[in-house]
């Protein structure tokens, strides 16, 4: 079988490369790729600062080695006492941060009897905290949270937003003498 002649069986007599290939790689190539990113992770990283530092509004570049920017602190009269209250309004949750098994119940049990709102019960992330103490988020609800201690035993109040969702939480320390500690009888 014979085929006819064409372009490809007349091959030329010089071996040169002829049409569309690929040339060299220019020398430095790697680094030029290197340096871009490099560049995109400082842009990257120096724009995540900014933005976390406009958010959260605290990084502040002051110089501590100047005190005429420092201003004197003003003389303020004393915060009149704010009187406990019992809001049985407020959502309340109680926190068992001892081992004392089923202390939280117990004390809400006790804090609902007392005319408070207790919407949750259950265990602190751990058994060792020291004191009691009924944190508020709100400051306006400082004088429930001192009604709330007082239930508690005199328990201490601090101003907190770390337990979001509730307006008062009491978190039951070792050193929690107030209702309902001793154990149920069986």
């Amino acid at each position: 079988m014979s085929f006819p002649e064409d372009s490809f069986d007349r091959l030329p007599a010089h071996r040169e490369r002829v049409g569309a290939h690929r040339g060299p790689a220019p020398r430095g190539r790697g680094w030029m790729v290197l340096a871009w990113a490099a560049l995109a992770t400082v842009l990257l990283v120096g724009g995540g600062i900014t933005y976390l530092a406009v958010i959260n509004d605290n990084i502040q570049f002051t110089d501590s080695n100047s005190q005429a920017a420092t201003p004197a602190p003003e003389e303020t009269a004393a915060p009149e006492p704010v009187a406990p209250i019992t809001d049985g309004t407020l959502a309340v949750t109680i926190l068992n941060g001892t081992e004392n098994v089923g202390l939280a119940g117990r004390v809400g049990e006790a804090a609902a009897a007392g005319g408070w709102n207790v919407a949750t019960q259950a265990n602190a992330s751990t058994t060792d905290f020291a004191t009691t103490t009924v944190y508020y988020e709100d400051p306006a609800n400082e004088a429930a949270a001192l009604g709330l201690a007082q239930l508690l035993g005199g328990a201490a109040i601090e101003l907190s937003s770390n337990f979001p969702g509730a307006a008062l939480t009491a978190v039951l320390g070792t050193d929690y003498a107030g209702p309902g500690l001793e154990a149920p009888v069986a």
